[in-house]
């Protein structure tokens, strides 16, 4: 037999590994690369850092999991299997900060930027 290169070496039994996306990366199951898009389309783009979709995604996931969690309860106080709207709406205004999160005018729009007093 000759010393010669095997044809079954392990070189050529590497396996590729399979990509990962962030969300699975960062175990999450908000779409990690979709918010990325999206935060690009806006005006700071240059400002973001490349793990704030990762945070933004476990914000949103952490909220939407804690929403329906308390909607679960009201579900089931009312003795109904399935969260509907209405258990969410329950649910929002019997929660102290989420019902203060959710008001019309929690978040007031600021019609223009103020202009540093040394560009006037």
């Amino acid at each position: 037999m000759s010393r010669g290169r095997n044809r079954w070496s392990w070189s050529s039994h590497r396996r590729r590994r399979h990509s990962l996306s962030r969300s699975t990366r960062a175990e999450l199951q908000f779409p990690v690369s979709r918010l990325d898009r999206l935060l690009r389309l806006g005006p700071n783009a240059q400002r973001l850092s490349s793990s704030t979709p990762i945070f933004l995604a476990g914000i949103l996931e952490y909220l939407t999991a804690h929403i329906l969690d308390l909607a679960g309860v009201e579900a089931r106080s009312s003795h109904d299997v399935r969260i509907t709207p209405e258990h969410v709406q329950r649910a929002l205004d019997n929660h102290e900060y989420l019902s203060r999160l959710f008001q019309p005018g929690a978040f007031p729009r600021v019609s223009a930027m103020p202009v540093p007093e040394d560009r006037l």
